[in-house]
């Protein structure tokens, strides 16, 4: 009776924490079983092509812009709902679990939903950059998943951090070492980048929302949880 009774307190302690990363999480999924049954008819105007944006950004610098320029220029965030297989969703939102946890435990639901926003833009900004004229279109939650990575850096280089326990290892993960995964991480993104390979990869997405994270937590967060001064 007393190892439930721990055991539904733990399970209660994680859902009281992590519930609004699990509802996000949750969500994706979900959207990737309407995917499946909608087919790509009803989901391809939801994803990022990069000669579209382009062209609705200067129809929007110039003051002609309407309606559907708008709706374009959305797709910036709503490619990043979208995922193209089974396994591109489950390999971004186990990734998305053990970075965006950290930054619930450290900063809050709230920080973790702006920064998923935030670089979510950021990485589909840069990919257009990137692929101006373009119509191919992109779609997937990599660039908000690399920028809860940048996010952590960013918080890494101002504070010193608790050491993280990180699901499935056992033992906490210095902080230090967490970071530098990030970093490794993104660094093979660009030497990917540079080398123009494989295609079908949105390396400057990840690329832009790692920056995005790790900008947004290095000049504007709060003092993390558990945190001290460098």
């Amino acid at each position: 009776m007393v190892l439930v009774s721990m055991r539904d307190d733990a399970v209660r302690q994680l859902f009281r924490v992590q519930g609004p990363l699990l509802g996000l999480i949750a969500v994706m999924f979900g959207i990737f079983l309407f995917q499946e049954v909608r087919g790509i008819e009803w989901y391809f105007r939801y994803m990022a092509v990069p000669a579209m944006i382009t062209e609705s950004w200067q129809n929007l610098r110039s003051g002609i812009a309407g309606m559907g320029d708008f709706k374009t220029l959305g797709t910036l965030l709503s490619c990043a709902f979208l995922h193209a297989t089974a396994e591109h969703i489950v390999y971004n939102m186990l990734f998305l679990w053990i970075f965006a946890a950290l930054v619930v435990e450290l900063l809050g639901a709230r920080w973790m939903f702006g920064i998923f926003f935030v670089t979510a833009i950021t990485g589909s900004i840069l990919h257009v950059v990137l692929n101006a004229g373009e119509f191919g279109p992109m779609l997937g939650a990599s660039g908000a998943v690399m920028g809860f990575e940048g996010a952590y850096l960013g918080l890494a280089t101002r504070w010193h951090l608790p050491q993280p326990h990180i699901w499935p290892m056992s033992r906490p993960v210095p902080a230090g070492q967490l970071a530098l995964l990030g970093v490794v991480g993104v660094g093979f993104d660009y030497i990917s980048l540079m080398s123009h390979s494989p295609e079908n990869i949105a390396f400057g997405a990840h690329i832009g929302g790692f920056i995005g994270g790790l900008v947004l937590t290095a000049l504007a967060a709060p003092k993390p949880h558990g945190a001290y001064h460098r």
